[in-house]
């Protein structure tokens, strides 16, 4: 009796293991490889910390709407969340690269852009009370059209779909008339015949089933958007060594797991588009030197607006050279 009495006290006097959790808010929906990919990464995290991390995702909007996210975790009113890198350049420019077009071509052009941006964009994360964890990109941007597009001039007079400063310069530049078309609404504007065109994801198109008007995609690669995940960095730095080295260790697995995911997504789009009849059209030679040349501008343009990060970015990028 007396030995199960010590036992007794030995137990009811050990400190329980503290857990901390983190709520970590994406507008992205639930579906979503970025979100499939946010669980795996809370999973790992679970797991290589005994439990004492947890990690509660929140998708669709439903803790922070997406262009709050990143205010809400740098205030610490959320610990962590997922946002769209180019949603970060009124604070932070160097995240502007993203949205560049015509000059990143593939996910490896992606990644050595990713290379020469963080140098920047992740002390200055800091800077705001932020900490980086990993960064995953979209698939490429393509050309969704109902007409075959052979060259820029083929888009004069189309109802191109817009959603951002880019986007309205495009349609500008091609003589394009730009209509305002949240993602939630393409559908329903394509079906109306309210645009004709638009420059977007393979995904985004699937998601829309947009085949029953649009007939032709083109991988013209305009650019590769990067979703950012972060946390507060006082609720990162409260964490012990062990449970912050956990942490960084599962997001670099995240980062890695999330850029495959991304390629597979991309060709798994292109295989639902083709299977719906649509065609997957290559882009002409005259078409692909548009572009480069838009590139070229919009870089030239992006330089002068931003300043010296930009060309701490672009100069390396264009010439190869490795960080």
């Amino acid at each position: 009796m007396k030995l199960v009495v010590a036992l007794l006290l030995v137990i009811l006097g050990a400190p329980s293991q503290a857990q901390t959790v983190w709520k970590l808010a994406t507008g992205y929906r639930a579906e979503s490889f970025h979100t499939e990919n946010l669980r795996q990464f809370a999973k790992d995290v679970a797991a290589a910390t005994d439990g004492k991390l947890v990690i509660e995702i929140h998708p669709n909007n439903t803790l922070a709407k997406l262009a709050d996210i990143r205010a809400k975790v740098e205030a610490g009113e959320i610990a962590a969340g997922e946002v769209i890198m180019t949603s970060l350049v009124k604070q932070i420019p160097a995240a502007g690269a993203d949205s560049v077009p015509f000059i990143v071509n593939s996910f490896d052009d992606a990644r050595r852009m990713w290379e020469h941006q963080k140098a920047i964009v992740e002390p200055a994360l800091e800077q705001r009370g932020l900490t980086a964890l990993y960064v995953v990109p979209w698939p490429s941007q393509g050309l969704f059209s109902t007409r075959p597009i052979r060259s820029a001039a083929d888009l004069k007079g189309a109802k191109m779909r817009t959603y951002n400063a880019t986007t309205v310069r495009i349609a500008e530049l091609t003589g394009a008339t730009p209509v305002d078309v949240t993602m939630t609404d393409v559908a329903a504007a394509v079906t109306a015949g309210r645009i004709d065109s638009m420059i977007t994801s393979g995904i985004t198109g699937v998601e829309n089933k947009v085949w029953g008007q649009i007939k032709y995609f083109y991988d013209i690669r305009a650019w590769f958007p990067k979703n950012l995940v972060m946390v507060n960095a006082a609720a990162f730095k409260a964490l012990d060594p062990k449970t912050q080295a956990a942490v960084r260790q599962a997001a670099a697995a995240a980062e890695k797991r999330g850029w495959a995911m991304s390629e597979a997504a991309a060709a798994a789009a292109l295989g639902e588009m083709t299977a719906h009849g649509m065609k997957i059209d290559p882009i002409g030679f005259e078409f692909r030197n548009e572009l480069r040349r838009f590139g070229e501008k919009f870089s030239i343009e992006w330089v002068r607006a931003t300043g010296q990060e930009a060309s701490a970015i672009l100069i390396p990028y264009y010439t190869g050279v490795a960080r």
